[in-house]
Parts: structure tokens; sequence; C-alpha cells
């Protein structure tokens, strides 16, 4: 299994997409998290070598091409083309789980 972790941002590559999965169309960077603290973003700048998937609440990111994900706090990474799942990261307190805000 190949992950791979920017922050809070978990690519997690799988083989097929689940049967109900739906494709959605961007023009722009696509965002895989905004950091709802500090307002940046976990981007991928050439959308038209990607494309996003929502099945239920799941989502996944196809690359076909070798792409940058960068963020204003973190060193730029690269993504090589495959499947991956987007796992939302959650963090445990003895109150509640929480989705991980960056």
């Amino acid at each position: 299994m190949k992950i791979i972790r920017q922050g809070d941002v978990l690519l997690v590559r799988v083989k097929d997409l689940p049967k109900n999965a739906t494709g959605r169309l961007k023009d722009g960077d696509v965002i895989l998290a905004y950091g709802e603290v500090t307002g940046h973003a976990h981007r991928i700048k050439e959308f038209d070598k990607v494309r996003m998937w929502d099945a239920g609440a799941e989502r996944f990111l196809q690359v076909m091409e070798t792409v940058g994900l960068s963020h204003e706090e973190h060193t730029a990474i690269e993504i090589p083309p495959g499947l991956y799942k987007l796992p939302s990261q959650v963090e445990y307190t003895p109150a509640e789980l929480r989705r991980v805000a960056d």
C-alpha cells in the first residue's frame, strides 16, 4: 500500500473507484484541504492532470501525470500517477472525535 502525507492530508493508493463514484470537473486549482484556522490550502495547481471523484462521504483523487502538492507551511511534494483515497483525518479527545483543523 502506498501512502502519501502532507500535514493533515493523507492519500492512500487504491486499485479501483467504488461503483457509485461520480466525477467532479474542476477548472483552477484543486484544493484537497483548507486550513480552517490559517486559511492556507493543500493545493494542486495542475488541475488538467488530475480528477476528483466523490463516492458518498468518500473522496478520491485520480492523478494522470505526476503533480505537485503545495501548502504555505509544508514542503511541496510530488504525487505520482495513480488513484488515491482521501480519508478524513480525525483526532481523538476524551470529549469527542473531530476532524483535524489546520
